[in-house]
């Protein structure tokens, strides 16, 4: 496999989460590939390792676009086709795509085998697509264009999914919407849990038990937890008016995004937001937590077998990726209604003490790193 020549696609790389992990469990078993994207912001993604940093990365046309075009899903929505198609990989014998959006629309030669790994069918024209439209009303003047646009792109889109040789899903929630929008079938492949690495992150969290990063202010109060994307698809907002209801329940926002100001905004005095914390710090948090608070309607949702490993309970809204790594009644409490007085009844409801994830080991066995090196290197 070795002497194959590979080549790793990635949509655009300008931030940090479950993904990016993924991605360096690719860089561990292809240190020689080569990879692509649309465009990289370096200084907000620090994880890229120096030797693709180096030597191994390249970019489209698009990394010369103005920051505020890349930085907005919506008019970035112009360019992403054009960029994926101009990328040359005929001299490649394997073409990985990771995707959730339009690496997948790469061209390849009948002898390159190309394999996507679909994080989620392209997010914004699929099923969330709602969750972007406040983007599209801040550019009114474009308005029209881009609803015509985003029509064509979904016939377009249609027509990419079908390039790939094989398509595996990140969960069964993604195969089922791969069935539903592209009418194809794919193969559920979980995304790697290093449980080796977080042990040892695990281990410093029980030794500073009583410590929590100097950036969460005030005492070691009970606290709920968020660790997301500051985007809309992610439903933080639903998070801060339904904690905005409870003045004496401490809530702490961990992570970045498009949307932090004005979720900042309408955050009342409980609620905190911090950023780029050590994967040490992020262990503290989790161990500490009453419950982590996921409000979206993950693909997968990685930050909750974080969470339950380190032996904090979530609280997830019940479709999609949650039902597929959570337990209900076991590891977390799951709530159906995606509204804030949903997940204020939850949050309500809930009783740290009733949840022992000591005992809820197995859970992680089906995410085994070893189990996903195995079947990409099947599939390639």
């Amino acid at each position: 496999m070795r002497d194959r020549k590979i080549a790793i696609v990635y949509d655009w790389m300008d931030s940090w989460g479950g993904v990016e992990r993924m991605l360096l469990v690719l860089h561990e078993m292809f240190p020689e590939a080569q990879w692509y994207t649309s465009y990289v912001d370096y200084k907000k993604a620090a994880w890229i390792p120096d030797q693709v940093r180096d030597d191994r990365l390249k970019t489209s046309f698009m990394q010369g676009l103005p920051s505020f075009i890349k930085k907005s899903r919506i008019l970035s929505l112009l360019f992403f086709p054009f960029a994926f198609e101009s990328f040359d990989f005929r001299s490649y014998d394997t073409v990985i795509s990771v995707t959730s959006s339009f690496a997948k629309s790469v061209i390849t030669q009948p002898h390159t085998k190309h394999v996507c790994i679909l994080l989620t069918p392209t997010r914004w024209l699929w099923g969330q697509g709602k969750s972007y439209e406040l983007g599209v009303k801040s550019y009114w003047i474009m308005r029209p264009i881009i609803q015509f646009f985003i029509h064509y792109l979904k016939r377009w889109d249609v027509i990419v999914a079908q390039r790939p040789d094989k398509i595996i899903s990140i969960s069964q929630t993604v195969a089922d919407r791969c069935r539903q929008y592209y009418n194809r079938e794919s193969t559920v492949v979980y995304p790697p849990f290093d449980e080796e690495y977080w042990k040892s992150i695990k281990q410093e969290a029980v030794n500073n038990k009583h410590w929590i990063p100097n950036r969460v202010r005030d005492d070691k109060s009970d606290y709920f937890l968020v660790v997301s994307r500051l985007e809309p698809y992610k439903k933080v907002d639903l998070a801060i008016q339904a904690f905005n209801t409870f003045p004496d329940k401490k809530l702490i926002i961990v992570g970045k995004g498009t949307q932090g100001k004005k979720l900042k905004a309408m955050a009342s005095h409980n609620i905190q937001f911090i950023q780029d914390v050590t994967d040490q710090e992020l262990g503290v948090l989790y161990s500490q937590a009453e419950a982590l608070i996921m409000p979206q309607e993950e693909d997968f949702g990685y930050v909750a077998l974080e969470a339950q490993f380190f032996g904090c309970p979530v609280i997830a809204y019940g479709v999609g990726g949650a039902c597929e790594t959570i337990i209900d009644g076991k590891t977390g409490l799951l709530f159906y209604n995606q509204s804030v007085d949903a997940l204020s009844d939850a949050v309500a409801d809930f009783d740290h003490n009733k949840y022992n994830l000591e005992d809820q080991a197995s859970i992680f066995e089906q995410f085994q790193k070893e189990k996903f090196i195995r079947a990409i290197n099947t599939y390639i």
